[in-house]
C-alpha cells in the first residue's frame, strides 16, 4: 500500500489516458463527447476510465439535460497530494538514519 486504504491515487493516474483525462477536468467539467473529442480515444474506453475514477473519488457525474457532465474534486487530490507531503517528509527526516544488518 503506497499511499493509503483509499484507491490508489497515484496507481490511478499512472495510466496516460486517465492522466489526460483528469488534466482536462482540471480545465472544468466535461461530457463523455468533449473527452472522447479531445483525447482521440474511443468512447467505451474514455467512459471505463471515467467509472474507475468516479469509484475512487476523484471524479463526479453531474447530470446536465440529455449529457452527463464530469467534475473534478480537487479535495481527493489535495488529500493524495498531502499524504504525499508526509511521505517525503518523513523520507527526508530519516534520510541519514540507517538501519543496522
Amino acid at each position: 500500500m503506497l499511499i493509503s486504504d483509499a484507491p490508489d491515487v497515484i496507481r490511478l493516474l499512472a495510466d496516460p489516458l486517465r492522466a489526460q483525462i483528469v488534466d482536462l477536468l482540471a480545465q472544468g467539467p466535461a461530457c463523455t463527447c468533449h473527452l472522447v473529442a479531445d483525447t482521440g480515444a474511443k468512447q467505451p474506453n474514455v467512459s471505463g476510465h471515467l467509472r474507475q475514477l468516479r469509484d475512487a473519488g476523484l471524479v463526479v457525474a453531474e447530470p446536465h439535460g440529455r449529457f452527463t457532465y464530469y467534475r473534478l474534486l480537487p479535495e481527493a487530490l489535495e488529500a493524495a497530494a498531502a499524504q504525499l507531503t508526509e511521505l517525503a517528509a518523513r523520507a527526508r527526516t530519516n534520510a541519514g538514519s540507517r538501519r543496522e544488518c
